[in-house]
C-alpha cells in the first residue's frame, strides 16, 4: 500500500480500514515474465478464474484457479489447496495475493481490459535504422602551426669617450692675488726695544 505515513499504526488503520476500490489495488500479484512480456504490464489485480502459482511458503510450487477471493482478510483460496481438520472436513487454505505469480487470466471483462490497456507504457515512436553503417570519413587534423621566435641583437653602438675638459689651475690665481696682496700691504715696521727708566 503506497503511503507517505511512517507510523505503523497509522498504516495497519488505513489497510484495515481502506475501502472496496483500494482493497482491489492491494490485492494485486505480478505477471509471470511471458505474459508481462506479452501484455507490457508487470501487475495486475487478481480475480476468480485466474490460474496461479504459489511461490513462497509451505505450499511452493503448488499451482491451481483461484475459487474465492476475500478482500476484507486480503487472502485468495485456490482449487485443490485444502486441509483436513481433526474432525475430518476440509477446508481451503489462504494464501495472500503477493506470494503468487498470475500465470493465466482472462480479459472477457471490459473493465479488465481497460485496465490492461491504461497500465501499457506509451510507444515511442522509433525511426527505421539504416541496414549499412554509414561509412565515417576521418578528416586528417591540420598539424599546428609552429611558430619560431628569433632574439635579433641589436649592434652595440660604439662608446665615444669625450676627452675631460682640462680645468684651469686655481692655484695660479690664487698666487697671483697673494702676489698682489703682498705688493698692496705696506711693509711692517720693525721693532724697537722700549726704554726703561734706568736702562741703557
Amino acid at each position: 500500500m503506497q503511503t507517505k505515513v511512517k507510523n505503523p499504526g497509522k498504516q495497519r488503520k488505513r489497510l484495515y480500514n481502506a475501502p472496496a476500490h483500494i482493497r482491489h489495488k492491494i490485492m494485486a500479484a505480478p505477471l509471470a515474465k511471458d505474459l508481462a512480456k506479452k501484455h507490457g504490464i508487470k501487475t495486475i489485480p487478481v480475480r476468480k478464474g485466474d490460474t496461479v502459482r504459489i511461490q513462497r511458503g509451505d505450499n511452493k510450487g503448488f499451482e491451481g484457479k483461484i475459487s474465492r477471493v476475500d478482500l476484507k482478510n486480503y487472502h485468495i483460496y485456490l482449487e485443490g489447496l485444502t486441509r483436513e481438520k481433526v474432525d475430518g472436513t476440509n477446508i481451503f487454505l489462504p494464501v495472500h495475493p503477493s506470494k503468487v505469480i498470475i500465470k493465466n487470466f482472462s480479459l472477457n471483462d471490459k473493465k479488465r481490459k481497460a485496465i490492461v490497456e491504461r497500465k501499457k507504457p506509451i510507444e515511442k515512436e522509433t525511426t527505421p535504422k539504416p541496414t549499412q553503417k554509414p561509412i565515417l570519413t576521418v578528416k586528417a587534423k591540420p598539424k599546428p602551426k609552429i611558430f619560431v621566435i628569433e632574439e635579433i641583437e641589436e649592434p652595440t653602438k660604439p662608446v665615444v669617450t669625450k676627452p675631460a675638459a682640462v680645468k684651469k689651475a686655481p692655484a695660479a690665481r690664487k698666487t697671483v692675488a697673494s702676489k698682489t696682496a703682498a705688493v698692496s700691504k705696506p711693509s711692517a715696521k720693525p721693532k724697537t726695544p722700549k726704554k726703561t727708566e734706568g736702562g741703557q
